[in-house]
C-alpha cells in the first residue's frame, strides 16, 4: 500500500492514496490534476483575460446572482471543508487506511451525511461551475463528482468490510449524502 508521509501532530499518516494504479490511486491522482488545473485557470484569468476564450464560457449563465451565488457556494464548501479536516484531528484520513480507521466517526457532521467532505467539496465544485460557467468547470464538475462517488463507494466498502454490525447500524439511521 502507497502512503504518502503527509502527518499531522501525531506521527500517524492521513492520506492513503492506495496501491500505484488501483482504483482509489486514480481517483486521488486526477483530483490533483484537476485541482491544480483549476487554481492554474484561476491565476491565468486574473492576468490574461483572453483565456476566457479557450474555456467556451457559457454566455447565457454569466448572470450576476449566479455568479455570486457560485462564489458564495465555493467558498462555503471550501470554509467547511476545511472545518470538518479541524473538527476531526487526528481522526481525518484521505483515502483508505489499510489499518484502519479504529473506528467509525458517527457524530457532528458524520451524523448529517456519511460523506459531509465529499458533499463540501461537491458544493465548492458547483459553485466554481455557477461562479465561471464554461465548458471547462462544467467538465471539472461532472468529473468531480464521478470521482466523489466512486471513492465514497469504495471508501464505504472498506468500513462495511470492517465494521460490518455498526457500519450496518450507522447505514441505516444516516444517509450516504442528505
Amino acid at each position: 500500500m502507497r502512503v504518502l508521509r503527509l502527518k499531522r501532530r501525531t506521527s500517524r499518516d492521513i492520506i492513503f492514496p492506495g496501491d500505484r494504479f488501483c482504483r482509489t490511486w486514480w481517483n486521488h491522482f486526477f483530483f490533483r490534476v484537476f485541482r491544480v488545473i483549476i487554481w492554474l485557470i484561476c491565476v491565468s484569468r486574473a492576468v490574461y483575460f483572453s483565456v476566457d476564450e479557450h474555456l467556451i464560457v457559457f454566455e447565457f449563465l454569466y448572470q450576476p446572482i449566479l455568479l455570486i451565488s457560485g462564489c458564495i457556494m465555493l467558498t462555503i464548501g471550501f470554509v467547511i471543508t476545511v472545518r470538518i479536516h479541524c473538527n476531526y484531528g487526528d481522526q481525518w484520513r484521505s483515502g483508505i487506511d489499510p489499518n484502519g480507521p479504529d473506528k467509525i466517526i458517527t457524530h457532528g457532521w458524520y451524523g448529517i451525511s456519511r460523506n459531509p467532505m465529499f458533499l463540501s467539496i461537491g458544493l465548492a465544485q458547483t459553485g466554481f461551475f455557477f461562479a465561471l460557467p464554461s465548458a471547462f468547470s462544467l467538465i471539472c464538475l461532472c468529473f468531480g463528482v464521478w470521482t466523489l462517488f466512486r471513492q465514497a463507494h469504495a471508501e464505504e466498502k472498506h468500513l462495511k468490510r470492517i465494521f460490518p454490525n455498526e457500519y450496518y447500524i450507522y447505514a441505516t439511521h444516516v444517509p450516504r449524502w442528505l
